[in-house]
């Protein structure tokens, strides 16, 4: 099953690239499955748990890198097959006879979806319709490839202090927050596609989710919300000249920033009330 699980994170990470490369409504699709695939990834992670086994988020390199998308979609139909094969060690039938169901449906739709030219890797660093000084470009080029591994990385985060909680307020919370990060991941991802610089975020190392203290980790995680916050701020700041519609796409990430730090702060609060008694 740890395979399954692995090979189904590689998967969903595909996938997500191949909607954000894609530039019809394929995009949609794409990410809608990314999204299903997302969560047989949890699944299969909670079926791990209750079977006492341990893992990690550890995965093989992902390529994505093609000129047509027909070349993606096909890897991404041998990576699905190969899951629905392996899915036959599965103890849980009822979530493997879902999963395999789930799979079946987006193979066939895979299998029909129309072709496009993929210029997500020409490095041209370009955002349609805007024109962006060099230095605007450099920024935004610095910031899109750190905060897209950041997003990822807090994925992998929440979903593990979820995944090992049993408290249902703090789970709530590592919800929000995750929904909020695929949202942000996505967009970036989307941006850097645009730009012909997508590249897909290496690999979180466990020592940075196996967390053991989460309060400290809730409190050190305030500190870098505020910071990226303020990258944000100089990033919108950047951009305003050339991009005002772009500088208000940052303020708005920059106000999303503002209530993942009231969401963190309230799971510190209750952390604290239940550790006192």
């Amino acid at each position: 099953m740890k395979t399954v699980m692995i090979k189904t994170h590689e998967v969903w990470l595909e996938t997500l690239m191949a909607g954000c490369m894609s530039q019809t409504s394929n995009k949609q699709v794409l990410f809608d499955f990314a999204d299903i695939l997302f969560r047989h990834f949890t699944w299969l992670e909670y079926e791990l748990i209750e079977l006492g086994e341990s893992y990690t988020y550890d995965r093989d390199p992902v390529p994505i890198k093609v000129t047509r998308l027909r070349e993606l979609l096909h890897d991404i139909i041998n990576r699905l097959n190969e899951i629905d094969l392996q899915l036959l060690s599965s103890p849980d039938k009822e979530l493997d006879s879902r999963i395999a169901g789930d799979i079946r449906y987006m193979r066939e739709v895979l299998l029909h979806m129309d072709d496009e030219v993929i210029t997500a890797f020409d490095m041209k660093r370009e955002c349609p319709k805007i024109k962006l000084s060099q230095e605007a470009r450099d920024a935004l080029t610095l910031f899109l490839f750190e905060e897209s591994y950041k997003e990822y990385e807090l994925i992998m985060i929440y979903n593990y202090l979820r995944a090992h909680s049993n408290d249902a307020y703090l789970n709530r919370i590592f919800q929000i927050l995750i929904e909020e990060s695929l949202f942000h991941f996505k967009r970036f991802g989307d941006m850097m596609a645009k730009m012909g610089i997508l590249a897909v975020p290496r690999v979180v190392m466990p020592e940075l989710y196996q967390i053991d203290d989460v309060t400290e980790f809730l409190t050190k995680g305030i500190d870098e919300e505020l910071a990226a916050k303020e990258e944000c701020v100089k990033l919108a700041e950047a951009v305003a000249k050339d991009s005002p519609e772009l500088s208000k796409f940052f303020d708005f990430i920059n106000n999303q920033e503002n209530y993942h730090i009231v969401l963190m702060t309230k799971a510190l609060e209750h952390l604290k009330k239940e550790n006192n008694g």
